[in-house]
């Protein structure tokens, strides 16, 4: 087994690689995974979370009684993508998730100091 190099904190170097971390609809999930693969991105990673926006939740009746539900069911996709594929992988996101209502979700956008494939130690866009 090869034994990888040390780095030091100097040594790490900004690669050219953003994350997405996005928060939608949790139907919309598939037809997002769907969009991302007809532009060539294919590695992501979802969670169910829930959330408070503009949304501002939404009243249901349970038993003639009324109650409030503040935080609702979305879920959260989060992906490392190429400088080149950020505009291609948002459009294709937003094309996906939008319905036109409150609620469709946001998309954050921020660099990554680098990245490291574990199997190998490649680093860098090479490690996605």
């Amino acid at each position: 087994m090869p034994i990888l190099p040390q780095i030091g904190p100097m040594d790490v170097k900004m690669c050219a690689v953003k994350r997405l971390d996005c928060i939608v609809r949790t139907n919309k999930v598939e037809e997002i995974k769907s969009a991302l693969e007809e532009v060539g991105i294919f590695g992501l990673t979802t969670e169910p979370v829930r959330g408070h926006g503009r949304q501002q939740g939404r009243t249901e009746f349970y038993r003639g009684s009324a109650y409030s539900i503040n935080l609702l069911p979305k879920a959260r996709i989060e992906l490392i993508v190429r400088d080149d594929q950020v505009e291609p992988a948002i459009e294709a996101i937003c094309a996906a998730a939008r319905t036109g209502e409150i609620g469709d979700g946001k998309i954050f956008v921020a660099d990554v100091l680098d990245v490291i494939r574990i199997r190998t130690g490649e680093r860098g866009d090479a490690a996605l």
